[in-house]
């Protein structure tokens, strides 16, 4: 049986040592390039999260003015309604116009017919 100490002796090339030690190097650097990138890109979006919370909060002046919004936009609504309204009166009086110059003519040729009359 064989024991293992410190001055056991391994019989490995140098330059497989060496290329060992290499690549153990190489991954050691790009396990801790990935790390710091993910805790960058991790921090990234807490920052990005608490500022779009801060953003979302509504301040005094944002109240007021979704307020005015939407008190102006019910305005708009009933100035709308009512100029539908005034349109179809449009239509209306158009109509009664035409009605009551055709009741004046009537009523201009009756009256002659009526003088007619008298006059024979």
């Amino acid at each position: 049986m064989t024991s293992i100490s410190d001055k056991t002796e391994i019989g490995l090339p140098l330059k497989n040592l060496i290329g060992l030690l290499g690549a153990v190097a190489t991954a050691v650097w790009a396990y801790f390039g990935i790390i710091e990138r993910l805790n960058n890109i991790e921090t990234r979006a807490t920052l990005f999260e608490a500022d779009l919370l801060k953003a979302a909060d509504q301040k005094p002046i944002d109240q007021e003015q979704y307020m005015l919004l939407e008190f102006t936009a019910a305005q708009l609504e009933k100035v709308t309604t009512e100029m539908e309204s005034m349109m179809n009166n449009r239509v209306n009086i158009d109509f009664l116009k035409k009605q009551v110059d055709k009741l004046q003519t009537d009523v201009e040729d009756l009256k002659d017919k009526v003088r007619n009359n008298g006059s024979h």
